[in-house]
């Protein structure tokens, strides 16, 4: 029976129990909880309109040709040809050259096309990919 001398043990298990369910629910549904703002955001300017980026594609097959503007160049013979092709006001070194080269090809290939890009003064080159 019950004593008033006796100190009663508090069983604080099921309290742990509870408050640990409930910390595992609030970490899954927390990060699926958006919160939408109304935001207005400021008029810009619309004085100055920016101008579409000029771009030109050249593609390196497997036969080490490089085509480009409906020409075919075998790569040796590339560097010799890419002032002439490139001069005017057509083509200018501040366009984005991007390049298709067959998976096939060495890697040593590649460099050589780049830096022979590079050498005639076009830095911005991107690489397309399937």
């Amino acid at each position: 029976m019950f004593a008033w001398d006796d100190e009663p043990e508090l069983n604080i298990t099921p309290l742990v129990d509870v408050m640990l369910v409930l910390m595992a629910i609030l970490m899954v549904t927390a990060p699926t909880i958006h919160y939408d703002e109304q935001i207005t955001l400021p008029e810009g300017s619309k004085t100055k309109q920016t101008e579409s980026t000029k771009t030109f594609t050249l593609e390196l097959d497997a036969n080490r040709d490089v085509r480009f503007n409906n020409n075919s160049i075998p790569l040796d013979e590339f560097e010799e040809r890419t002032e002439t092709l490139l001069i005017g006001d057509e083509y200018s070194k501040d366009e984005t050259v991007f390049m298709m080269i067959d998976e096939t090809l060495p890697y040593s290939d590649v460099m050589k096309l780049l830096s022979i890009l590079k050498k005639n003064g076009y830095l911005k080159v991107s690489f397309v990919t399937q």
